[in-house]
């Protein structure tokens, strides 16, 4: 190898060596809770401050974080701000290991290092929900949210209407709520005129909140127990009997992947750029896969433009 060849190898090796890390998407932030506010009889809102909330980013309505509560021995979480946090997490025995569960940004003020959450109460059967039912102002929590010092699209993220938009079809239970009121305020705000159906479905009729929304959209309230009906069949009606789907012809059996929810979760993501139609629908597993079999298998609505998530699955937890 002649002299200037090995010269301009240890200038590449230099260079290599000197890049700054990458930038993590995600990196974790110390929260304390700093308000509760009552928003029905099954969705309390909390707000959290931080010192470095500033640095927290949102970048869809539905952006999705991950939320870590005290450990069954009641140790409260304490994980390491870098990019060991996740092999710290799993080395922790079972007794220290805080509960880790999927949560949306409801809104970031980082003016005011605030961030809502909006929880579902329904008892005290998990981590989560028996924290968010007995937290005291002052109680403390870990968060794992987009980083705003990340260049890069982080995701975590699923609302991406697609251009040339004429129709957008809402559907979801409680857990998808939070989601969905900022969908209706995003679209309110940047496309006002376009045509929007929300189908909420929400236990009680006091859980029908003011959410905000552009005049062009029709928002339905589905609650359980004034329509005395199992969750996930008031959003199945919906999408069968009441909203304004294209016309489509019916779908090959073939064309219709079948999810095992035993296996995984159901996560079907658009992909299309350009279409008319688009369809967001989230919540219990069962419920969304009946939905997404009428939609697409019934229906014959191209995958494409179908956006369906199933969060949780009746019976079941998981992080």
């Amino acid at each position: 190898m002649s002299s200037l060849t090995q010269t301009l190898h240890k200038g590449l090796r230099h260079l290599v060596g000197s890049r700054p890390a990458a930038v993590p998407g995600y990196r974790l932030f110390d929260l304390e809770l700093r308000q509760r506010i009552a928003l029905s009889p099954s969705l309390t809102r909390l707000v959290f401050s931080g010192t470095d909330l500033g640095q927290m980013n949102t970048l869809a309505p539905d952006q999705r974080v991950k939320l870590f509560f005290p450990a069954p021995d009641g140790s409260l979480p304490s994980l390491p701000n870098d990019q060991h946090w996740k092999a710290t997490l799993n080395a922790l025995p079972p007794p220290q290991r805080p509960a880790m569960r999927t949560y949306t940004i409801r809104a970031l003020r980082r003016e005011s290092l605030e961030v809502d959450v909006d929880f579902v109460l329904h008892g005290v059967n998990g981590p989560a929900s028996a924290w968010a039912t007995h937290a005291k102002i002052g109680d403390r929590l870990q968060m794992l949210a987009p980083n705003l010092d990340c260049g890069d699209d982080p995701g975590g993220y699923e609302w991406k209407p697609p251009q040339g938009l004429c129709n957008v079809l809402l559907v979801g239970d409680e857990t998808a709520l939070p989601a969905i009121a900022g969908m209706l305020e995003q679209l309110a705000d940047e496309q006002p005129s376009l045509a929007v159906e929300a189908f909420i479905e929400v236990p009680y009729e006091a859980d029908c909140l003011p959410l905000r929304h552009s005049a062009a959209t029709r928002l339905h309230w589905l609650p359980r127990e004034m329509l005395q009906c199992q969750h996930g069949e008031a959003m199945l009606h919906a999408v069968r009997e009441l909203a304004n789907l294209p016309q489509a012809q019916p779908a090959p059996a073939a064309r219709l992947e079948e999810v095992n929810l035993d296996k995984r979760m159901l996560w079907d993501r658009s992909s299309t750029h350009h279409s008319a139609f688009y369809a967001w629908v989230a919540g219990e597993s069962t419920a969304v896969m009946d939905i997404r079999r009428y939609m697409i298998k019934e229906r014959g609505l191209p995958r494409d433009c179908l956006t369906l998530m199933g969060y949780w699955r009746a019976g079941r937890t998981s992080d």
